[in-house]
């Protein structure tokens, strides 16, 4: 076992050369982008190897997590907790085991997320764990998705590993892989994406074998404890740099009927202690667990926190365990945000209110006053990231089941920059690839008819939010079923420091007769031959008063087809030419001089 010793003295004389550190830090990520593209190119389902749904890590033997590369921020910043139970449960690990965990109640994000963990030995002793984690489109839950607000306990989520050997000796077992099958809607699709996890963990084992081989397991470890030192003090370094207090966030997600009426307020308080380089992310007054799919579990609870503070500083300190022991989590067992209490249903832990969490974490910050925090974001599963389900008409009925990435949110501003287009949701942070109109469309009956800017759905603000995107789809000769859950139709994301809140989001579907109609937003919905889905996912919040932003910038703005004319001259009091030979409008800078000295 890697021995740990960043804890008890993180000032320790360096004992790694630091162009060998530097070395081993890419070695490392080498390798989890290796198992990271093994994943995508072997796995057969679109939400993985097209919207590239997946995370891939490694983590000493003791549980600590080392390395991520280009994955998503709620796979991985809590991925110890996952890996943690496998060493209580088992006392005769050994090298070609492969265990799965998909269980919130032994660690895991939700059930959709089936993680593979394999332990890395070198003469006969464990030193690390290589893991693969990939969202999954079916659990064999009673309705045709992953995403189930309803879903009251574990009982309606499907099939859960907590914690199960589902290979030795290097083989897969064959009574564990049965079981899935039969649970499974998509069975071949199901075992082809857990055959692409197992190829990446056994690509991650002997790659880190031949690390060892080549540096020395004394290297290695030296190396380890010599990156955690080196996390730990960039993050305390940076949280030196904040102003010390207490600083109080509240958000709501939006109601849903016969789960939660109101809606579901999310608190949060952020201790920052910038003398001790330390911050507390205190959840512990949050509502109890609700009746259905959207309480957080505690690996996606404790993963939020994490991810707001490190938002909010430099992006080049290493996510790892040497600075998320800086980050202290706080929270209440049996609370909607927090540690659930079996047996209550958690399929929906790492969106929708875990997106609201996050977004209070990235927010928080702005209470500091500029130029500090976040605008928040748009949240996940509107109608152009829905479940999609039926019967392929061209392959003589085949059932397929797919998560879709066609359109979904836009992220809030911050200080000094606009927001990100690509969003997609806090929990992803813009690492969701948007998928491919022409692969969907390849691989799924329905056909793409549009996908677009949403014009004006952002936030405005000194810095903007980044708009919502709008599209249509529809099925070809037959039903299409579409189970979506639509946050912010409700409580669209706000501006923060006088930016403006952004739209919300729609969900619509036009009808044989050319009807335009509005749909509920956490909705299972069929969509029938002749009939169209429409989505229109909403924009990030705008940060700081609208009438500081740059005029170039609004004029840019609007030359990208993401803000009107209209809207450029009575929110930003911007007047613009007439469009030039090439298409352009340029500021009228003495008529904006004019109309911005009125609006002051």
């Amino acid at each position: 076992m890697v021995q740990s010793t960043s804890d008890k003295n993180i000032d320790k004389k360096h004992i790694i050369d630091p162009f060998l550190m530097s070395v081993l830090k890419s070695r490392f990520e080498a390798i989890v982008r290796e198992m990271t593209l093994v994943v995508m190119k072997a796995s057969r389902s679109a939400v993985i190897k097209n919207a590239k749904d997946l995370s891939c890590a490694i983590l000493t033997y003791d549980h600590r997590l080392v390395t991520t590369e280009d994955a998503l921020p709620i796979h991985v910043s809590s991925m110890n907790l996952a890996t943690t139970p496998i060493t209580k449960f088992f006392s005769d690990i050994k090298p070609g085991d492969i265990f799965a965990n998909n269980s919130p109640y032994t660690g895991a994000t939700h059930h959709a997320d089936l993680i593979l963990a394999m332990p890395v030995f070198f003469q006969n002793e464990p030193l690390f764990w290589v893991v693969a984690l990939s969202h999954h489109a079916d659990t064999g839950a009673p309705q045709p998705s992953t995403y189930l607000p309803y879903a009251k306990t574990i009982y309606e989520e499907g099939m859960h590993y907590p914690c199960v050997r589902i290979a030795e000796n290097y083989k897969e077992k064959d009574d564990i892989i049965r079981m899935g099958r039969l649970k499974n809607r998509v069975p071949d699709l199901w075992h082809g994406d857990v055959r692409a996890q197992i190829g990446a963990c056994i690509t991650g084992e002997k790659r880190t074998i031949e690390l060892c081989q080549k540096y020395g397991v004394q290297t290695l470890r030296d190396f380890v404890e010599e990156w955690f030192d080196y996390a730990s003090r960039r993050i305390k370094a940076e949280i030196q740099k904040l102003p010390s207090g207490e600083y109080s966030y509240e958000i709501k997600h939006d109601p849903v009927p016969g789960v939660a009426d109101d809606g579901i307020p999310i608190k949060l308080k952020l201790l920052v202690d910038s003398d001790k380089g330390e911050i507390i992310v205190d959840v512990r007054d949050n509502i109890d667990c609700i009746d259905g799919g959207l309480n957080l579990s505690k690996n996606t609870c404790t993963g939020s926190c994490r991810i707001g503070v490190y938002n909010n500083l430099d992006d080049s300190i290493p996510h790892c365990h040497g600075s998320a022991k800086h980050i202290k989590v706080l929270m209440r067992k049996g609370s909607v945000v927090g540690e659930p209490k079996y047996p209550v249903g958690t399929s929906v832990a790492t969106t929708n209110v875990n997106d609201r969490l996050i977004t209070a974490g990235n927010s928080v910050f702005s209470k500091m006053g500029k130029p500090y925090g976040q605008a928040e974001g748009g949240p996940h599963l509107p109608v152009g990231m829905a479940v999609i389900s039926g019967h392929d008409p061209f392959k003589d009925g085949q059932v397929y089941v797919n998560q879709i990435f066609v359109g979904y949110a836009g992220g809030g501003a911050n200080y000094g920059y606009d927001g990100w287009l690509t969003y997609c949701g806090p929990a992803n942070g813009g690492l969701i690839t948007l998928d491919s109109v022409e692969i969907d469309e390849s691989m799924y009956p329905f056909i793409i008819e549009s996908r677009e800017v949403r014009k004006d759905s952002q936030g405005f603000g000194e810095f903007e939010g980044a708009p919502g995107v709008a599209g249509v789809f529809y099925p070809l000769n037959h039903d299409l079923t579409v189970m979506y859950a639509a946050d912010a139709s409700t409580f669209p994301p706000r501006g923060v420091n006088g930016g403006d809140d952004a739209m919300p989001t729609l969900s619509k579907k036009q009808l044989k007769d050319g009807r335009i109609v509005d749909l509920p937003a956490f909705n299972q919905e069929v969509c029938k031959e002749g009939e169209k889905m429409h989505f229109l996912s909403c924009g990030g919040g705008g940060y700081g008063n609208p009438i500081n932003r740059d005029p170039a910038t609004v004029a840019k703005t609007v030359n990208s087809g993401q803000l009107s004319i209209e809207t450029a001259k009575s929110i930003y009091k911007v007047v613009l030419t007439d469009i030039d030979e090439n298409g352009l409008r340029h500021v009228d800078y003495e008529e904006t001089k004019k109309l911005r000295m009125v609006a002051d």
